[in-house]
């Protein structure tokens, strides 16, 4: 049986990734600090092929014992998006680059699958982005995530640039995008739109999962290599995002003149390369947003608005 350690795991796509590894007969072990609670794993617990450490990966000793008897890592563990490393950047950093370099360096020659983001394109919506394309980040995150992306390939590991998750998960965020505008649309009954032209492509939790557990199921082909994980068909504007949300909630959608998104963003990327290794997603944005607004009456709003 193949093991699977993921750092990072309680979060928003390791509470989803962890279930479907173990559907799949895969031993898994999550190592974790909890920041943000554990209760998205609770209904792993009884499967005797999951374990859990309770660790940083900051720390060397935490990630050498929770790598032993394990066959492959998958690195979700970080402060993840925009506005969280923009609210505390030293932490984002030692998390976010010295996190990964000491995973990277602690992987003796085990597969890897390193989560990284689309973001690190950033504004360059005047070409077609490939894994090509030279990263132009712009943000604190995207700019830590091509440091880590360095060690893991140096270890021979995959690197997945992951579109812009949403989605429902055990361990919901409400800062995604189309989690975000679908929450505030249904609460507040009205959306607020800057920069309605900008271009985003978006991925649902359970595609991103699926994403990785194809690489770690192809490894022969995929070891070594940077594929940008989405769907041309979800490379949308912002507006035509905010106008679906309209019209499935009714709620009212004002385009602002004034003020910008401070996520400065802009960029068409293209997902050719997964594709012909054989990957491609399964859930639209459609459904996506019928999900969430069936989720909505069951969201705890002190537990989830968080940025991680």
């Amino acid at each position: 049986m193949t093991r699977v350690l993921i750092t990072g795991g309680a979060g928003y796509v390791g509470s989803v990734l962890t279930p479907m590894l173990l559907d799949k007969g895969y031993g898994v072990r999550v190592l974790d600090n909890l920041m943000y609670g554990g209760a998205g794993l609770l209904g792993c617990v009884s499967n005797y092929n999951f374990d859990f450490q309770k660790g940083d990966v900051r720390r060397g000793d935490d990630v050498s014992h929770a790598l032993k008897g394990c066959d492959a890592v998958v690195h979700l563990a970080g402060i993840v998006g925009f506005p969280a490393c923009r609210k505390d950047p030293n932490l984002s950093n030692l998390v976010n680059v010295m996190g990964s370099e000491t995973v990277a360096g602690n992987l003796d020659g085990r597969l890897s699958v390193f989560a990284s983001t689309g973001s690190v394109y950033g504004d360059l919506s005047e070409v077609l982005c490939t894994e090509e394309t030279e990263p132009k980040p712009i943000s604190l995150y995207s700019q830590n995530k091509v440091q880590a992306e360095k060690f893991f390939l140096a270890e021979e590991g995959i690197v997945l640039r992951f579109a812009t998750g949403f989605g429902a998960s055990p361990r919901m965020r409400l800062d995604l995008m189309v989690n975000d505008f679908t929450n505030q649309a249904l609460r507040l009954k009205y959306l607020v739109l800057y920069e309605g032209h900008f271009m985003r492509t978006f991925i649902h939790v359970t595609d991103m999962a699926r994403a990785i557990i194809f690489a770690l199921e192809h490894p022969e082909k995929m070891s070594e290599e940077v594929y940008n994980v989405g769907s041309q068909s979800m490379d949308w504007t912002k507006l035509k995002l905010c106008e679906l949300i309209r019209q499935k909630t009714g709620c009212y959608l004002h385009c602002a003149d004034v003020d910008a998104d401070p996520d400065k963003r802009n960029c068409l990327i293209s997902y050719d390369k997964i594709e012909a290794a054989g990957f491609k997603t399964a859930v639209s944005i459609e459904q996506g947003v019928d999900e969430l607004i069936r989720a909505n009456p069951l969201l705890e709003f002190r537990s989830v608005y968080s940025n991680v």
